[in-house]
C-alpha cells in the first residue's frame, strides 16, 4: 500500500527521483498514465493489470470506450534507472503540467504524481460532507 507525500524536482533532462519509500513496492517496472483531477497515476504492474482488466470488462457503452481510451492511449511502461530516477514521457509531462517541482502522493494501490502548483490549487475544502457520504457507504473512521 502506498501512502505519504514526497516533494521532488524534475531535472533539465526531464528525470524525476522516485521516493525511496515507494521504489520497493512500485518495482523496477511499472506503468504511468493520465490520472484524474490533473495528476498522473503510477501503477505497479500487478495493480495495472487488475485495473486494465476492469477497463476491459466494462460494458460496450460510449462512456466505457471513452474511459478505456483515456487511460490506455497515453499509458507508458516505465523503469527506474540505477540512480532511482524515471523519465516521464513528454506527452504525460504536458498533461500533468509537470515542470519543475512535483509531488508524489501515495494513494493505496497507486501513486499520484502532481505538479506542485496543481497540488496546492487542489482545494480539499471541508471534508466533512465527503466523510459523511463515505460513512453512509460503510467507511468507519
Amino acid at each position: 500500500m502506498f501512502m505519504g507525500q514526497y516533494n521532488h524536482t524534475i531535472d533539465a533532462k526531464g528525470r524525476i527521483f522516485v521516493p525511496a519509500k515507494f521504489r520497493e513496492t512500485l518495482g523496477e517496472h511499472f506503468v504511468v498514465t493520465v490520472g484524474l483531477d490533473g495528476c498522473l497515476f503510477l501503477y505497479p504492474d500487478e495493480k495495472w493489470n487488475e485495473f486494465a482488466e476492469q477497463l476491459k470488462n466494462l460494458p460496450g457503452t460510449k462512456e466505457a470506450r471513452q474511459l478505456q481510451r483515456y487511460f490506455l492511449a497515453g499509458a507508458a511502461d516505465m523503469e527506474i534507472d540505477k540512480q532511482g530516477r524515471i523519465l516521464i514521457p513528454s506527452h504525460l509531462r504536458e498533461q500533468g503540467a509537470l515542470k519543475k517541482d512535483v509531488i508524489f502522493v501515495g494513494v493505496l494501490g497507486k501513486i499520484e504524481l502532481w505538479s506542485s502548483e496543481r497540488w496546492n490549487e487542489n482545494n480539499f475544502g471541508d471534508m466533512d460532507d465527503a466523510a459523511e457520504k463515505a460513512a453512509a457507504q460503510g467507511l468507519v473512521f
